[in-house]
């Protein structure tokens, strides 16, 4: 495979060689062992080989968005990720980017993760303004602004 072969569309679908690939079992494998280098090309370490991504956007898509208690009993927010699991949101990590997109950080700060229009209805049930033109996520007593 030489770096174009595998895609991650702007939706999170990817695809090898422009076939749509769907098998949960083999984008579980890829999602575990993505890594990005330091020229932020995002690419699969799997058996002492190395497969470079196209990836148009986000290596991650938020396709949900849900509210939850920490073992404390405060509020947080949790999203559900294109690899089909569930990590809390870094409201601190919140951006908005280009036309608009709705962005934050996951894995431990590690990746982008981009916002489906269905995921970001749901945070921004959460969203609130003093001014209408800064917004914030108020969750445990503290604001974080949407950069």
């Amino acid at each position: 495979m030489e770096g174009s072969d595998i895609r991650i569309d702007k939706e999170g679908i990817w695809y090898y060689r422009g076939a749509h690939m769907f098998r949960k079992e083999i984008l579980t494998l890829f999602f575990d062992h993505l890594q990005v280098d330091d020229q932020d090309r995002y690419y699969i370490h799997l058996n002492n080989e190395t497969y470079y991504l196209d990836v148009e956007d986000a290596p991650f898509v938020v396709t949900a968005v849900y509210e939850s208690e920490t073992p404390n009993g405060e509020k947080q927010l949790d999203l559900l990720l294109s690899d089909d699991r569930l990590e809390p949101l870094d409201p601190a990590s919140l951006l908005i980017g280009e036309d608009n997109v709705l962005y934050c950080r996951v894995k431990n700060g590690k990746f982008p993760a981009r916002f489906t229009r269905k995921s970001y209805y749901q945070l921004a049930q959460h969203i609130d303004s003093e001014d209408g033109n800064t917004f914030h996520i108020s969750l445990s007593g503290n604001k974080y602004y949407i950069k």
